[in-house]
């Protein structure tokens, strides 16, 4: 059971990914992102869990702002990034745009749900292993990767 004491935002994720099976289980899995971002939307709010959706997400070349940002369909109890997809199966490229919503914002865990996948709810945990993490008296600037 140490393990299971080492989980990153234990009870805040498993909250969020109930949220998430109660949504699979009164829609299914045959709509689109934007009909289960708006029912997540709704039953966070009923769960009372802490949530902002669409979250713009800096990026910094040479730590000057750009102008194009990552959008985060997900911040949860301001600390968990929720990335929802209606594929029928996550890749590769699914979870990188996690990692890279992680980079960008420091954040330590990042949740991919795939509600399109049949005949149940797809989900994965994916941590930022980054040293430098998301310090919150700072503001939030994508991590540096020069050696």
């Amino acid at each position: 059971m140490e393990e299971d004491r080492n989980i990153l935002y234990k009870t805040e994720s498993y909250e969020i990914i109930g949220a998430c099976f109660e949504v699979y289980n009164e829609l299914g899995s045959g709509f689109t992102e934007p009909v289960f971002q708006e029912a997540l939307e709704m039953e966070f709010a009923a769960r009372g869990i802490p949530f902002k959706a669409q979250v713009d997400l800096p990026i910094f070349y040479k730590e000057v702002p750009l102008k194009h940002c990552f959008r985060a369909d997900f911040l949860c109890n301001e600390t968990i990034i929720l990335e929802i997809k209606a594929v029928s199966i996550l890749t590769g490229e699914h979870r990188a745009q996690v990692m890279n919503y992680l980079y960008a914002g420091r954040y330590q865990l990042g949740l991919l749900v795939n509600f399109g996948s049949h005949p149940r709810l797809e989900h994965e945990r994916l941590a930022n292993s980054k040293k430098s993490i998301r310090d919150h008296s700072r503001d939030s600037r994508a991590l540096s990767f020069r050696s």
